[in-house]
């Protein structure tokens, strides 16, 4: 066994803390990463704190995560000790189901195994990135480029490949207008995408002051749906709306910006149902959709697209002591856009 160290909460109420812990040796088809850089995602609070479902104690969270390959299992093709790898949401999956066949290891029909918070196929719980290493199956990891900031990489293995895989499958680009529901860690990579793909796009937000954020990220609009006569403006003229929102709010207002045969994505993730009248998707003939993240090979050409495009996530850096701080900062959104641990300082 290798042993790790990290951050972990021992239960739903208890802080993030220093752990020691064990992760399994280097397989045949395995690589062992040295984590240099981890995102923070909302969806690490959540599951700590039992938001969602009950989870798996002691947890170590963390799914955006980028190292250095420092060991490869006998057996291991695609890379070689000293590369830069990430690993995403995913660590697992059978690999054999129509699903997976077809690159769509994130809904795989027997079941993903996650990188944090779950007991894998092997029957060993799976601990995240909020630590000095990872051991993953190649297949599970990503080839990440040398010209990006590796650092600003991260958050994409998360908050970059849910937005990006929608705008994809969607075919959402030139032509089209895009509402970005939500200027947070994942909005913020919502607007870089559909600028990048050419789409109009408007941010929806309830902060008059982030507008000139918005701008500076290459929104060409901005709308403040506090505002009714801004609001009224728009009413009908979006083909879609990305919905990143983690909190209630009214999508009959939102599906009344839609044009006809609009489509609503969201990617957020509320911790209580949303409420939705079938008469708000009669009038347009409107589809309210979700999406997860994307699949191994789709989250590659997103990293592809960025080192092409030059598009990361913007960042505050963070010293791993401060992670219970930056989780009260996040909740009031104060960050621009996504805390990343520097796991040199563990």
């Amino acid at each position: 066994m290798i042993e790790s160290k990290g951050y972990a909460a021992q239960s739903p109420t208890s802080d993030l803390a220093p752990w020691t812990f064990e992760r399994r040796d280097v397989g045949a088809h395995d690589v062992q990463i040295e984590i240099l850089f981890c995102g923070v995602c909302h969806s690490d609070y959540h599951q700590i704190k039992n938001d969602w479902f009950p989870g798996v104690f002691p947890m170590v969270p963390g799914h955006e995560i980028v190292g250095r390959i420092t060991q490869v299992g006998d057996h291991v093709k695609n890379f070689k000790v000293g590369d830069l790898a990430g690993v995403g949401c995913l660590v697992d999956s059978c690999q054999t189901c129509a699903n997976c066949q077809q690159d769509l290891e994130q809904y795989c029909l027997e079941g993903n195994t996650q990188t944090y918070n779950q007991v894998g196929r092997d029957g060993n719980v799976t601990y995240g990135g909020y630590a000095n290493n990872i051991v993953v199956r190649e297949e599970f990891a990503l080839h990440v480029s040398e010209k990006l900031d590796l650092a600003a990489v991260a958050p994409l293995l998360c908050a970059g490949i849910t937005t990006y895989s929608p705008l994809r499958y969607w075919k959402v680009g030139q032509g089209h207008k895009l509402a970005v529901l939500g200027l947070g860690g994942l909005g913020h990579m919502a607007v870089k995408w559909g600028v990048a793909f050419g789409a109009e796009v408007t941010v929806l937000s309830t902060s008059p002051d982030k507008e000139a954020a918005a701008r500076a990220l290459g929104a060409h609009n901005f709308v403040v749906t506090k505002d009714e006569a801004q609001v009224a403006a728009v009413k009908g003229s979006f083909d879609f709306i990305l919905d990143t929102v983690s909190a209630q709010h009214d999508l009959g207002m939102y599906l009344s910006l839609l044009a006809t045969n609009g489509t609503h994505i969201i990617v957020g993730a509320p911790p209580k149902p949303l409420d939705l009248s079938a008469f708000s998707l009669f009038d347009g003939r409107k589809s309210v959709v979700g999406s997860s993240i994307g699949g191994i090979a789709e989250t590659q050409e997103m990293l592809d697209f960025a080192a092409e495009h030059n598009i990361v996530s913007d960042i505050e850096l963070i010293n791993f002591k401060d992670i219970n701080t930056a989780y009260e900062r996040m909740l009031k959104g104060d960050v621009r856009y996504r805390f990343v641990i520097d796991i040199a300082t563990l």
